[in-house]
């Protein structure tokens, strides 16, 4: 590992903004940027968005991408790249490693958003273009061995009678239970969270725009992960990002509580210990979703935010979280992050410029 204060040295990011050197955070989570960290030459290893990261036993750190040259990039702690691989995932989006008896898996899930070889070179947010850059066709998720080799996947619903042939089915996320069990978040198709057992065999599902308890809806349910702090009864948590909230089911699908991040679009958590690290994507400015306005925030183990990184330090009023918002120039949207041993945290980001990811050195 390098020291805690140092920095790599590569070129400039590809945005333009140089955050590099900067201390962001805020209390006793403070945070190095190295903006560098995960430069790479982009005629050999093009990136569209970082979208997903995972860290196996060995401390490598993959990360998922959606550009069709390499979709999975494999980098050490010190930002060197160790591999590079796959071209069958065109909307990389979520990526998970998880120990099998012996054995390291990976999960990916592809999103359904590709990249468009009809792009008329301009269109960026018409998502209804057939000329925009990006544009939707259905989604899947893809067990496989640790080097990419290929074991199953999981299609649309609508094959094993689930979803009608129009529902879409665009997944965005997965977390894997202790016994195997998968929960998959369709948070771009029709925000369900589908359960499968560890052979991929659907069991049920739930979430929806339309229950009758609201608190059983789900908004662009974007991330997900397994509540494991209380070995006793695990949980499942997970983002409704246009709720501005966290939400708590038990593993069978009961809604158990919900966690506000007011003024925040956020994703999934990402767990160390008994804290939780969450990717903010936008702030909440003007009564939208504001571009270019991302951000961390830092939760405890009573599910308070107690740090952000790039906002407004987390303000709590009469136990009501005040709205946060992004203060530093320092990201863009962030999608996904992982933490180290040293609880250094990396952080990869959508729709900034084809740029690499970043490494937060803590202080």
């Amino acid at each position: 590992m390098p020291a805690k204060h140092t920095l790599t040295q590569h070129a400039l990011p590809s945005n333009g903004q140089d955050p590099h050197g900067k201390i962001i955070g805020q209390g006793e989570f403070t945070y190095l940027v190295d903006a560098h960290w995960g430069k790479l030459d982009p005629t050999k290893y093009p990136v569209e968005n970082c979208h997903g990261f995972a860290m196996d036993a060995k401390g490598r750190i993959f990360m998922i991408t959606d550009n069709p040259r390499n979709n999975i990039l494999v980098y050490n702690q010190q930002g060197e790249l160790l591999d590079a691989f796959s071209s069958q995932f065109p909307g990389g989006h979520a990526i998970k490693i998880v120990k099998e008896d012996q054995q390291e898996f990976i999960y990916v899930v592809d999103s359904g958003w590709v990249v468009n070889r009809h792009w008329d070179g301009k269109s960026v947010d018409k998502w209804d273009s057939p000329y925009n850059k990006v544009i939707p066709q259905s989604g899947f998720v893809a067990k496989m061995t640790l080097d990419g080799k290929l074991i199953y996947t999981i299609g649309h619903p609508q094959t094993y009678g689930v979803y009608k042939p129009e529902q879409p089915f665009r997944p965005t996320d997965i977390a894997i239970a202790p016994n195997g069990d998968l929960y998959v978040t369709d948070g771009y198709g029709s925000d369900f969270l589908l359960h499968y057992n560890k052979q991929g065999q659907y069991i049920h599902h739930w979430g929806g725009h339309d229950n009758e308890d609201v608190n059983d809806n789900l908004h662009n349910t974007h991330g997900i992960e397994i509540d494991l702090r209380d070995k006793h009864n695990p949980t499942l948590m997970v983002s409704s990002r246009f709720e501005q909230c966290l939400k708590v089911f038990s593993l069978t699908g009961e809604f158990i509580k919900k966690i506000d991040t007011n003024g925040a679009y956020i994703g999934g958590p990402v767990f160390k210990g008994n804290l939780f690290y969450a990717p903010v994507c936008w702030s909440h400015v003007n009564n939208h979703n504001a571009d270019n306005t991302g951000f961390i925030s830092i939760f405890d183990n009573n599910n308070t935010v107690i740090a952000n990184l790039g906002a407004t330090a987390p303000q709590y009023l009469n136990g009501q979280l005040q709205p946060m918002q992004s203060t530093e120039d320092v990201f863009n949207h962030v999608h996904c992050l992982c933490v180290d041993e040293d609880n250094n945290l990396y952080v990869g980001q959508w729709n900034a410029q084809q740029s690499y990811p970043m490494k937060l050195i803590r202080q």
